[in-house]
């Protein structure tokens, strides 16, 4: 049987979920109050859940400033990692990037997250910079990456396959 997954924009009443899966993805979890805020008062803000069964699996954020989409966040559970969750969100959180005016995306990542990495290879994300000791927790550098112009051939054309493996593996809901 196929699962359906949901993606929708989180809302304050998804932020118990939201923090069960923050606290098993993060060594520093954002708290639930800084969600409390970018949801309700940051209007550069954009976070979109992932659903399936009706239980939260997923999360992702970004922030639309000017031209560009910053990737603010993306965690999905233990569980459900590795199934084409992250996909789908990150999937979402570029056609929403797009549809508020962004030309391209950035996001930080650990440098020892290379899971998050090749997930965000494969959708073209490349490396421009290093942030040196900019995680608080251990002093841990990020990298700084960045998507090609969204509206590119070449970037679509990344999406484009992306998605078809993502609606092959979950039921259209």
């Amino acid at each position: 049987m196929m699962r359906a997954l949901v993606l929708a924009p989180l809302t304050v009443a998804d932020l118990d979920e939201v923090a069960v899966i923050e606290n098993v993805s993060f060594t520093a979890p954002w708290p639930t109050s800084a969600y409390t805020t970018e949801l309700t008062t940051n209007r550069l803000a954009r976070y979109v859940g992932a659903r399936i069964n009706g239980t939260l699996v997923g999360f992702g954020g970004i922030w639309l400033m000017v031209d560009e989409a910053h990737v603010t966040t993306m965690a999905v559970l233990p569980a459900n990692r590795r199934t084409g969750v992250a996909t789908a969100l990150l999937l979402e959180l570029l056609q929403e990037a797009r549809r508020g005016g962004a030309r391209v995306a950035t996001l930080d990542v650990r440098v020892s997250n290379s899971d998050a990495q090749r997930l965000y290879r494969a959708f073209g994300f490349a490396e421009v910079g290093r942030r040196m000791r900019y995680y608080d927790d251990n002093g841990e550098d990020a990298l700084v990456m960045t998507t090609a112009e969204l509206e590119s051939p070449t970037q679509l054309a990344i999406e484009a396959a992306l998605r078809t493996r993502v609606e092959e593996g979950f039921a259209r809901a």
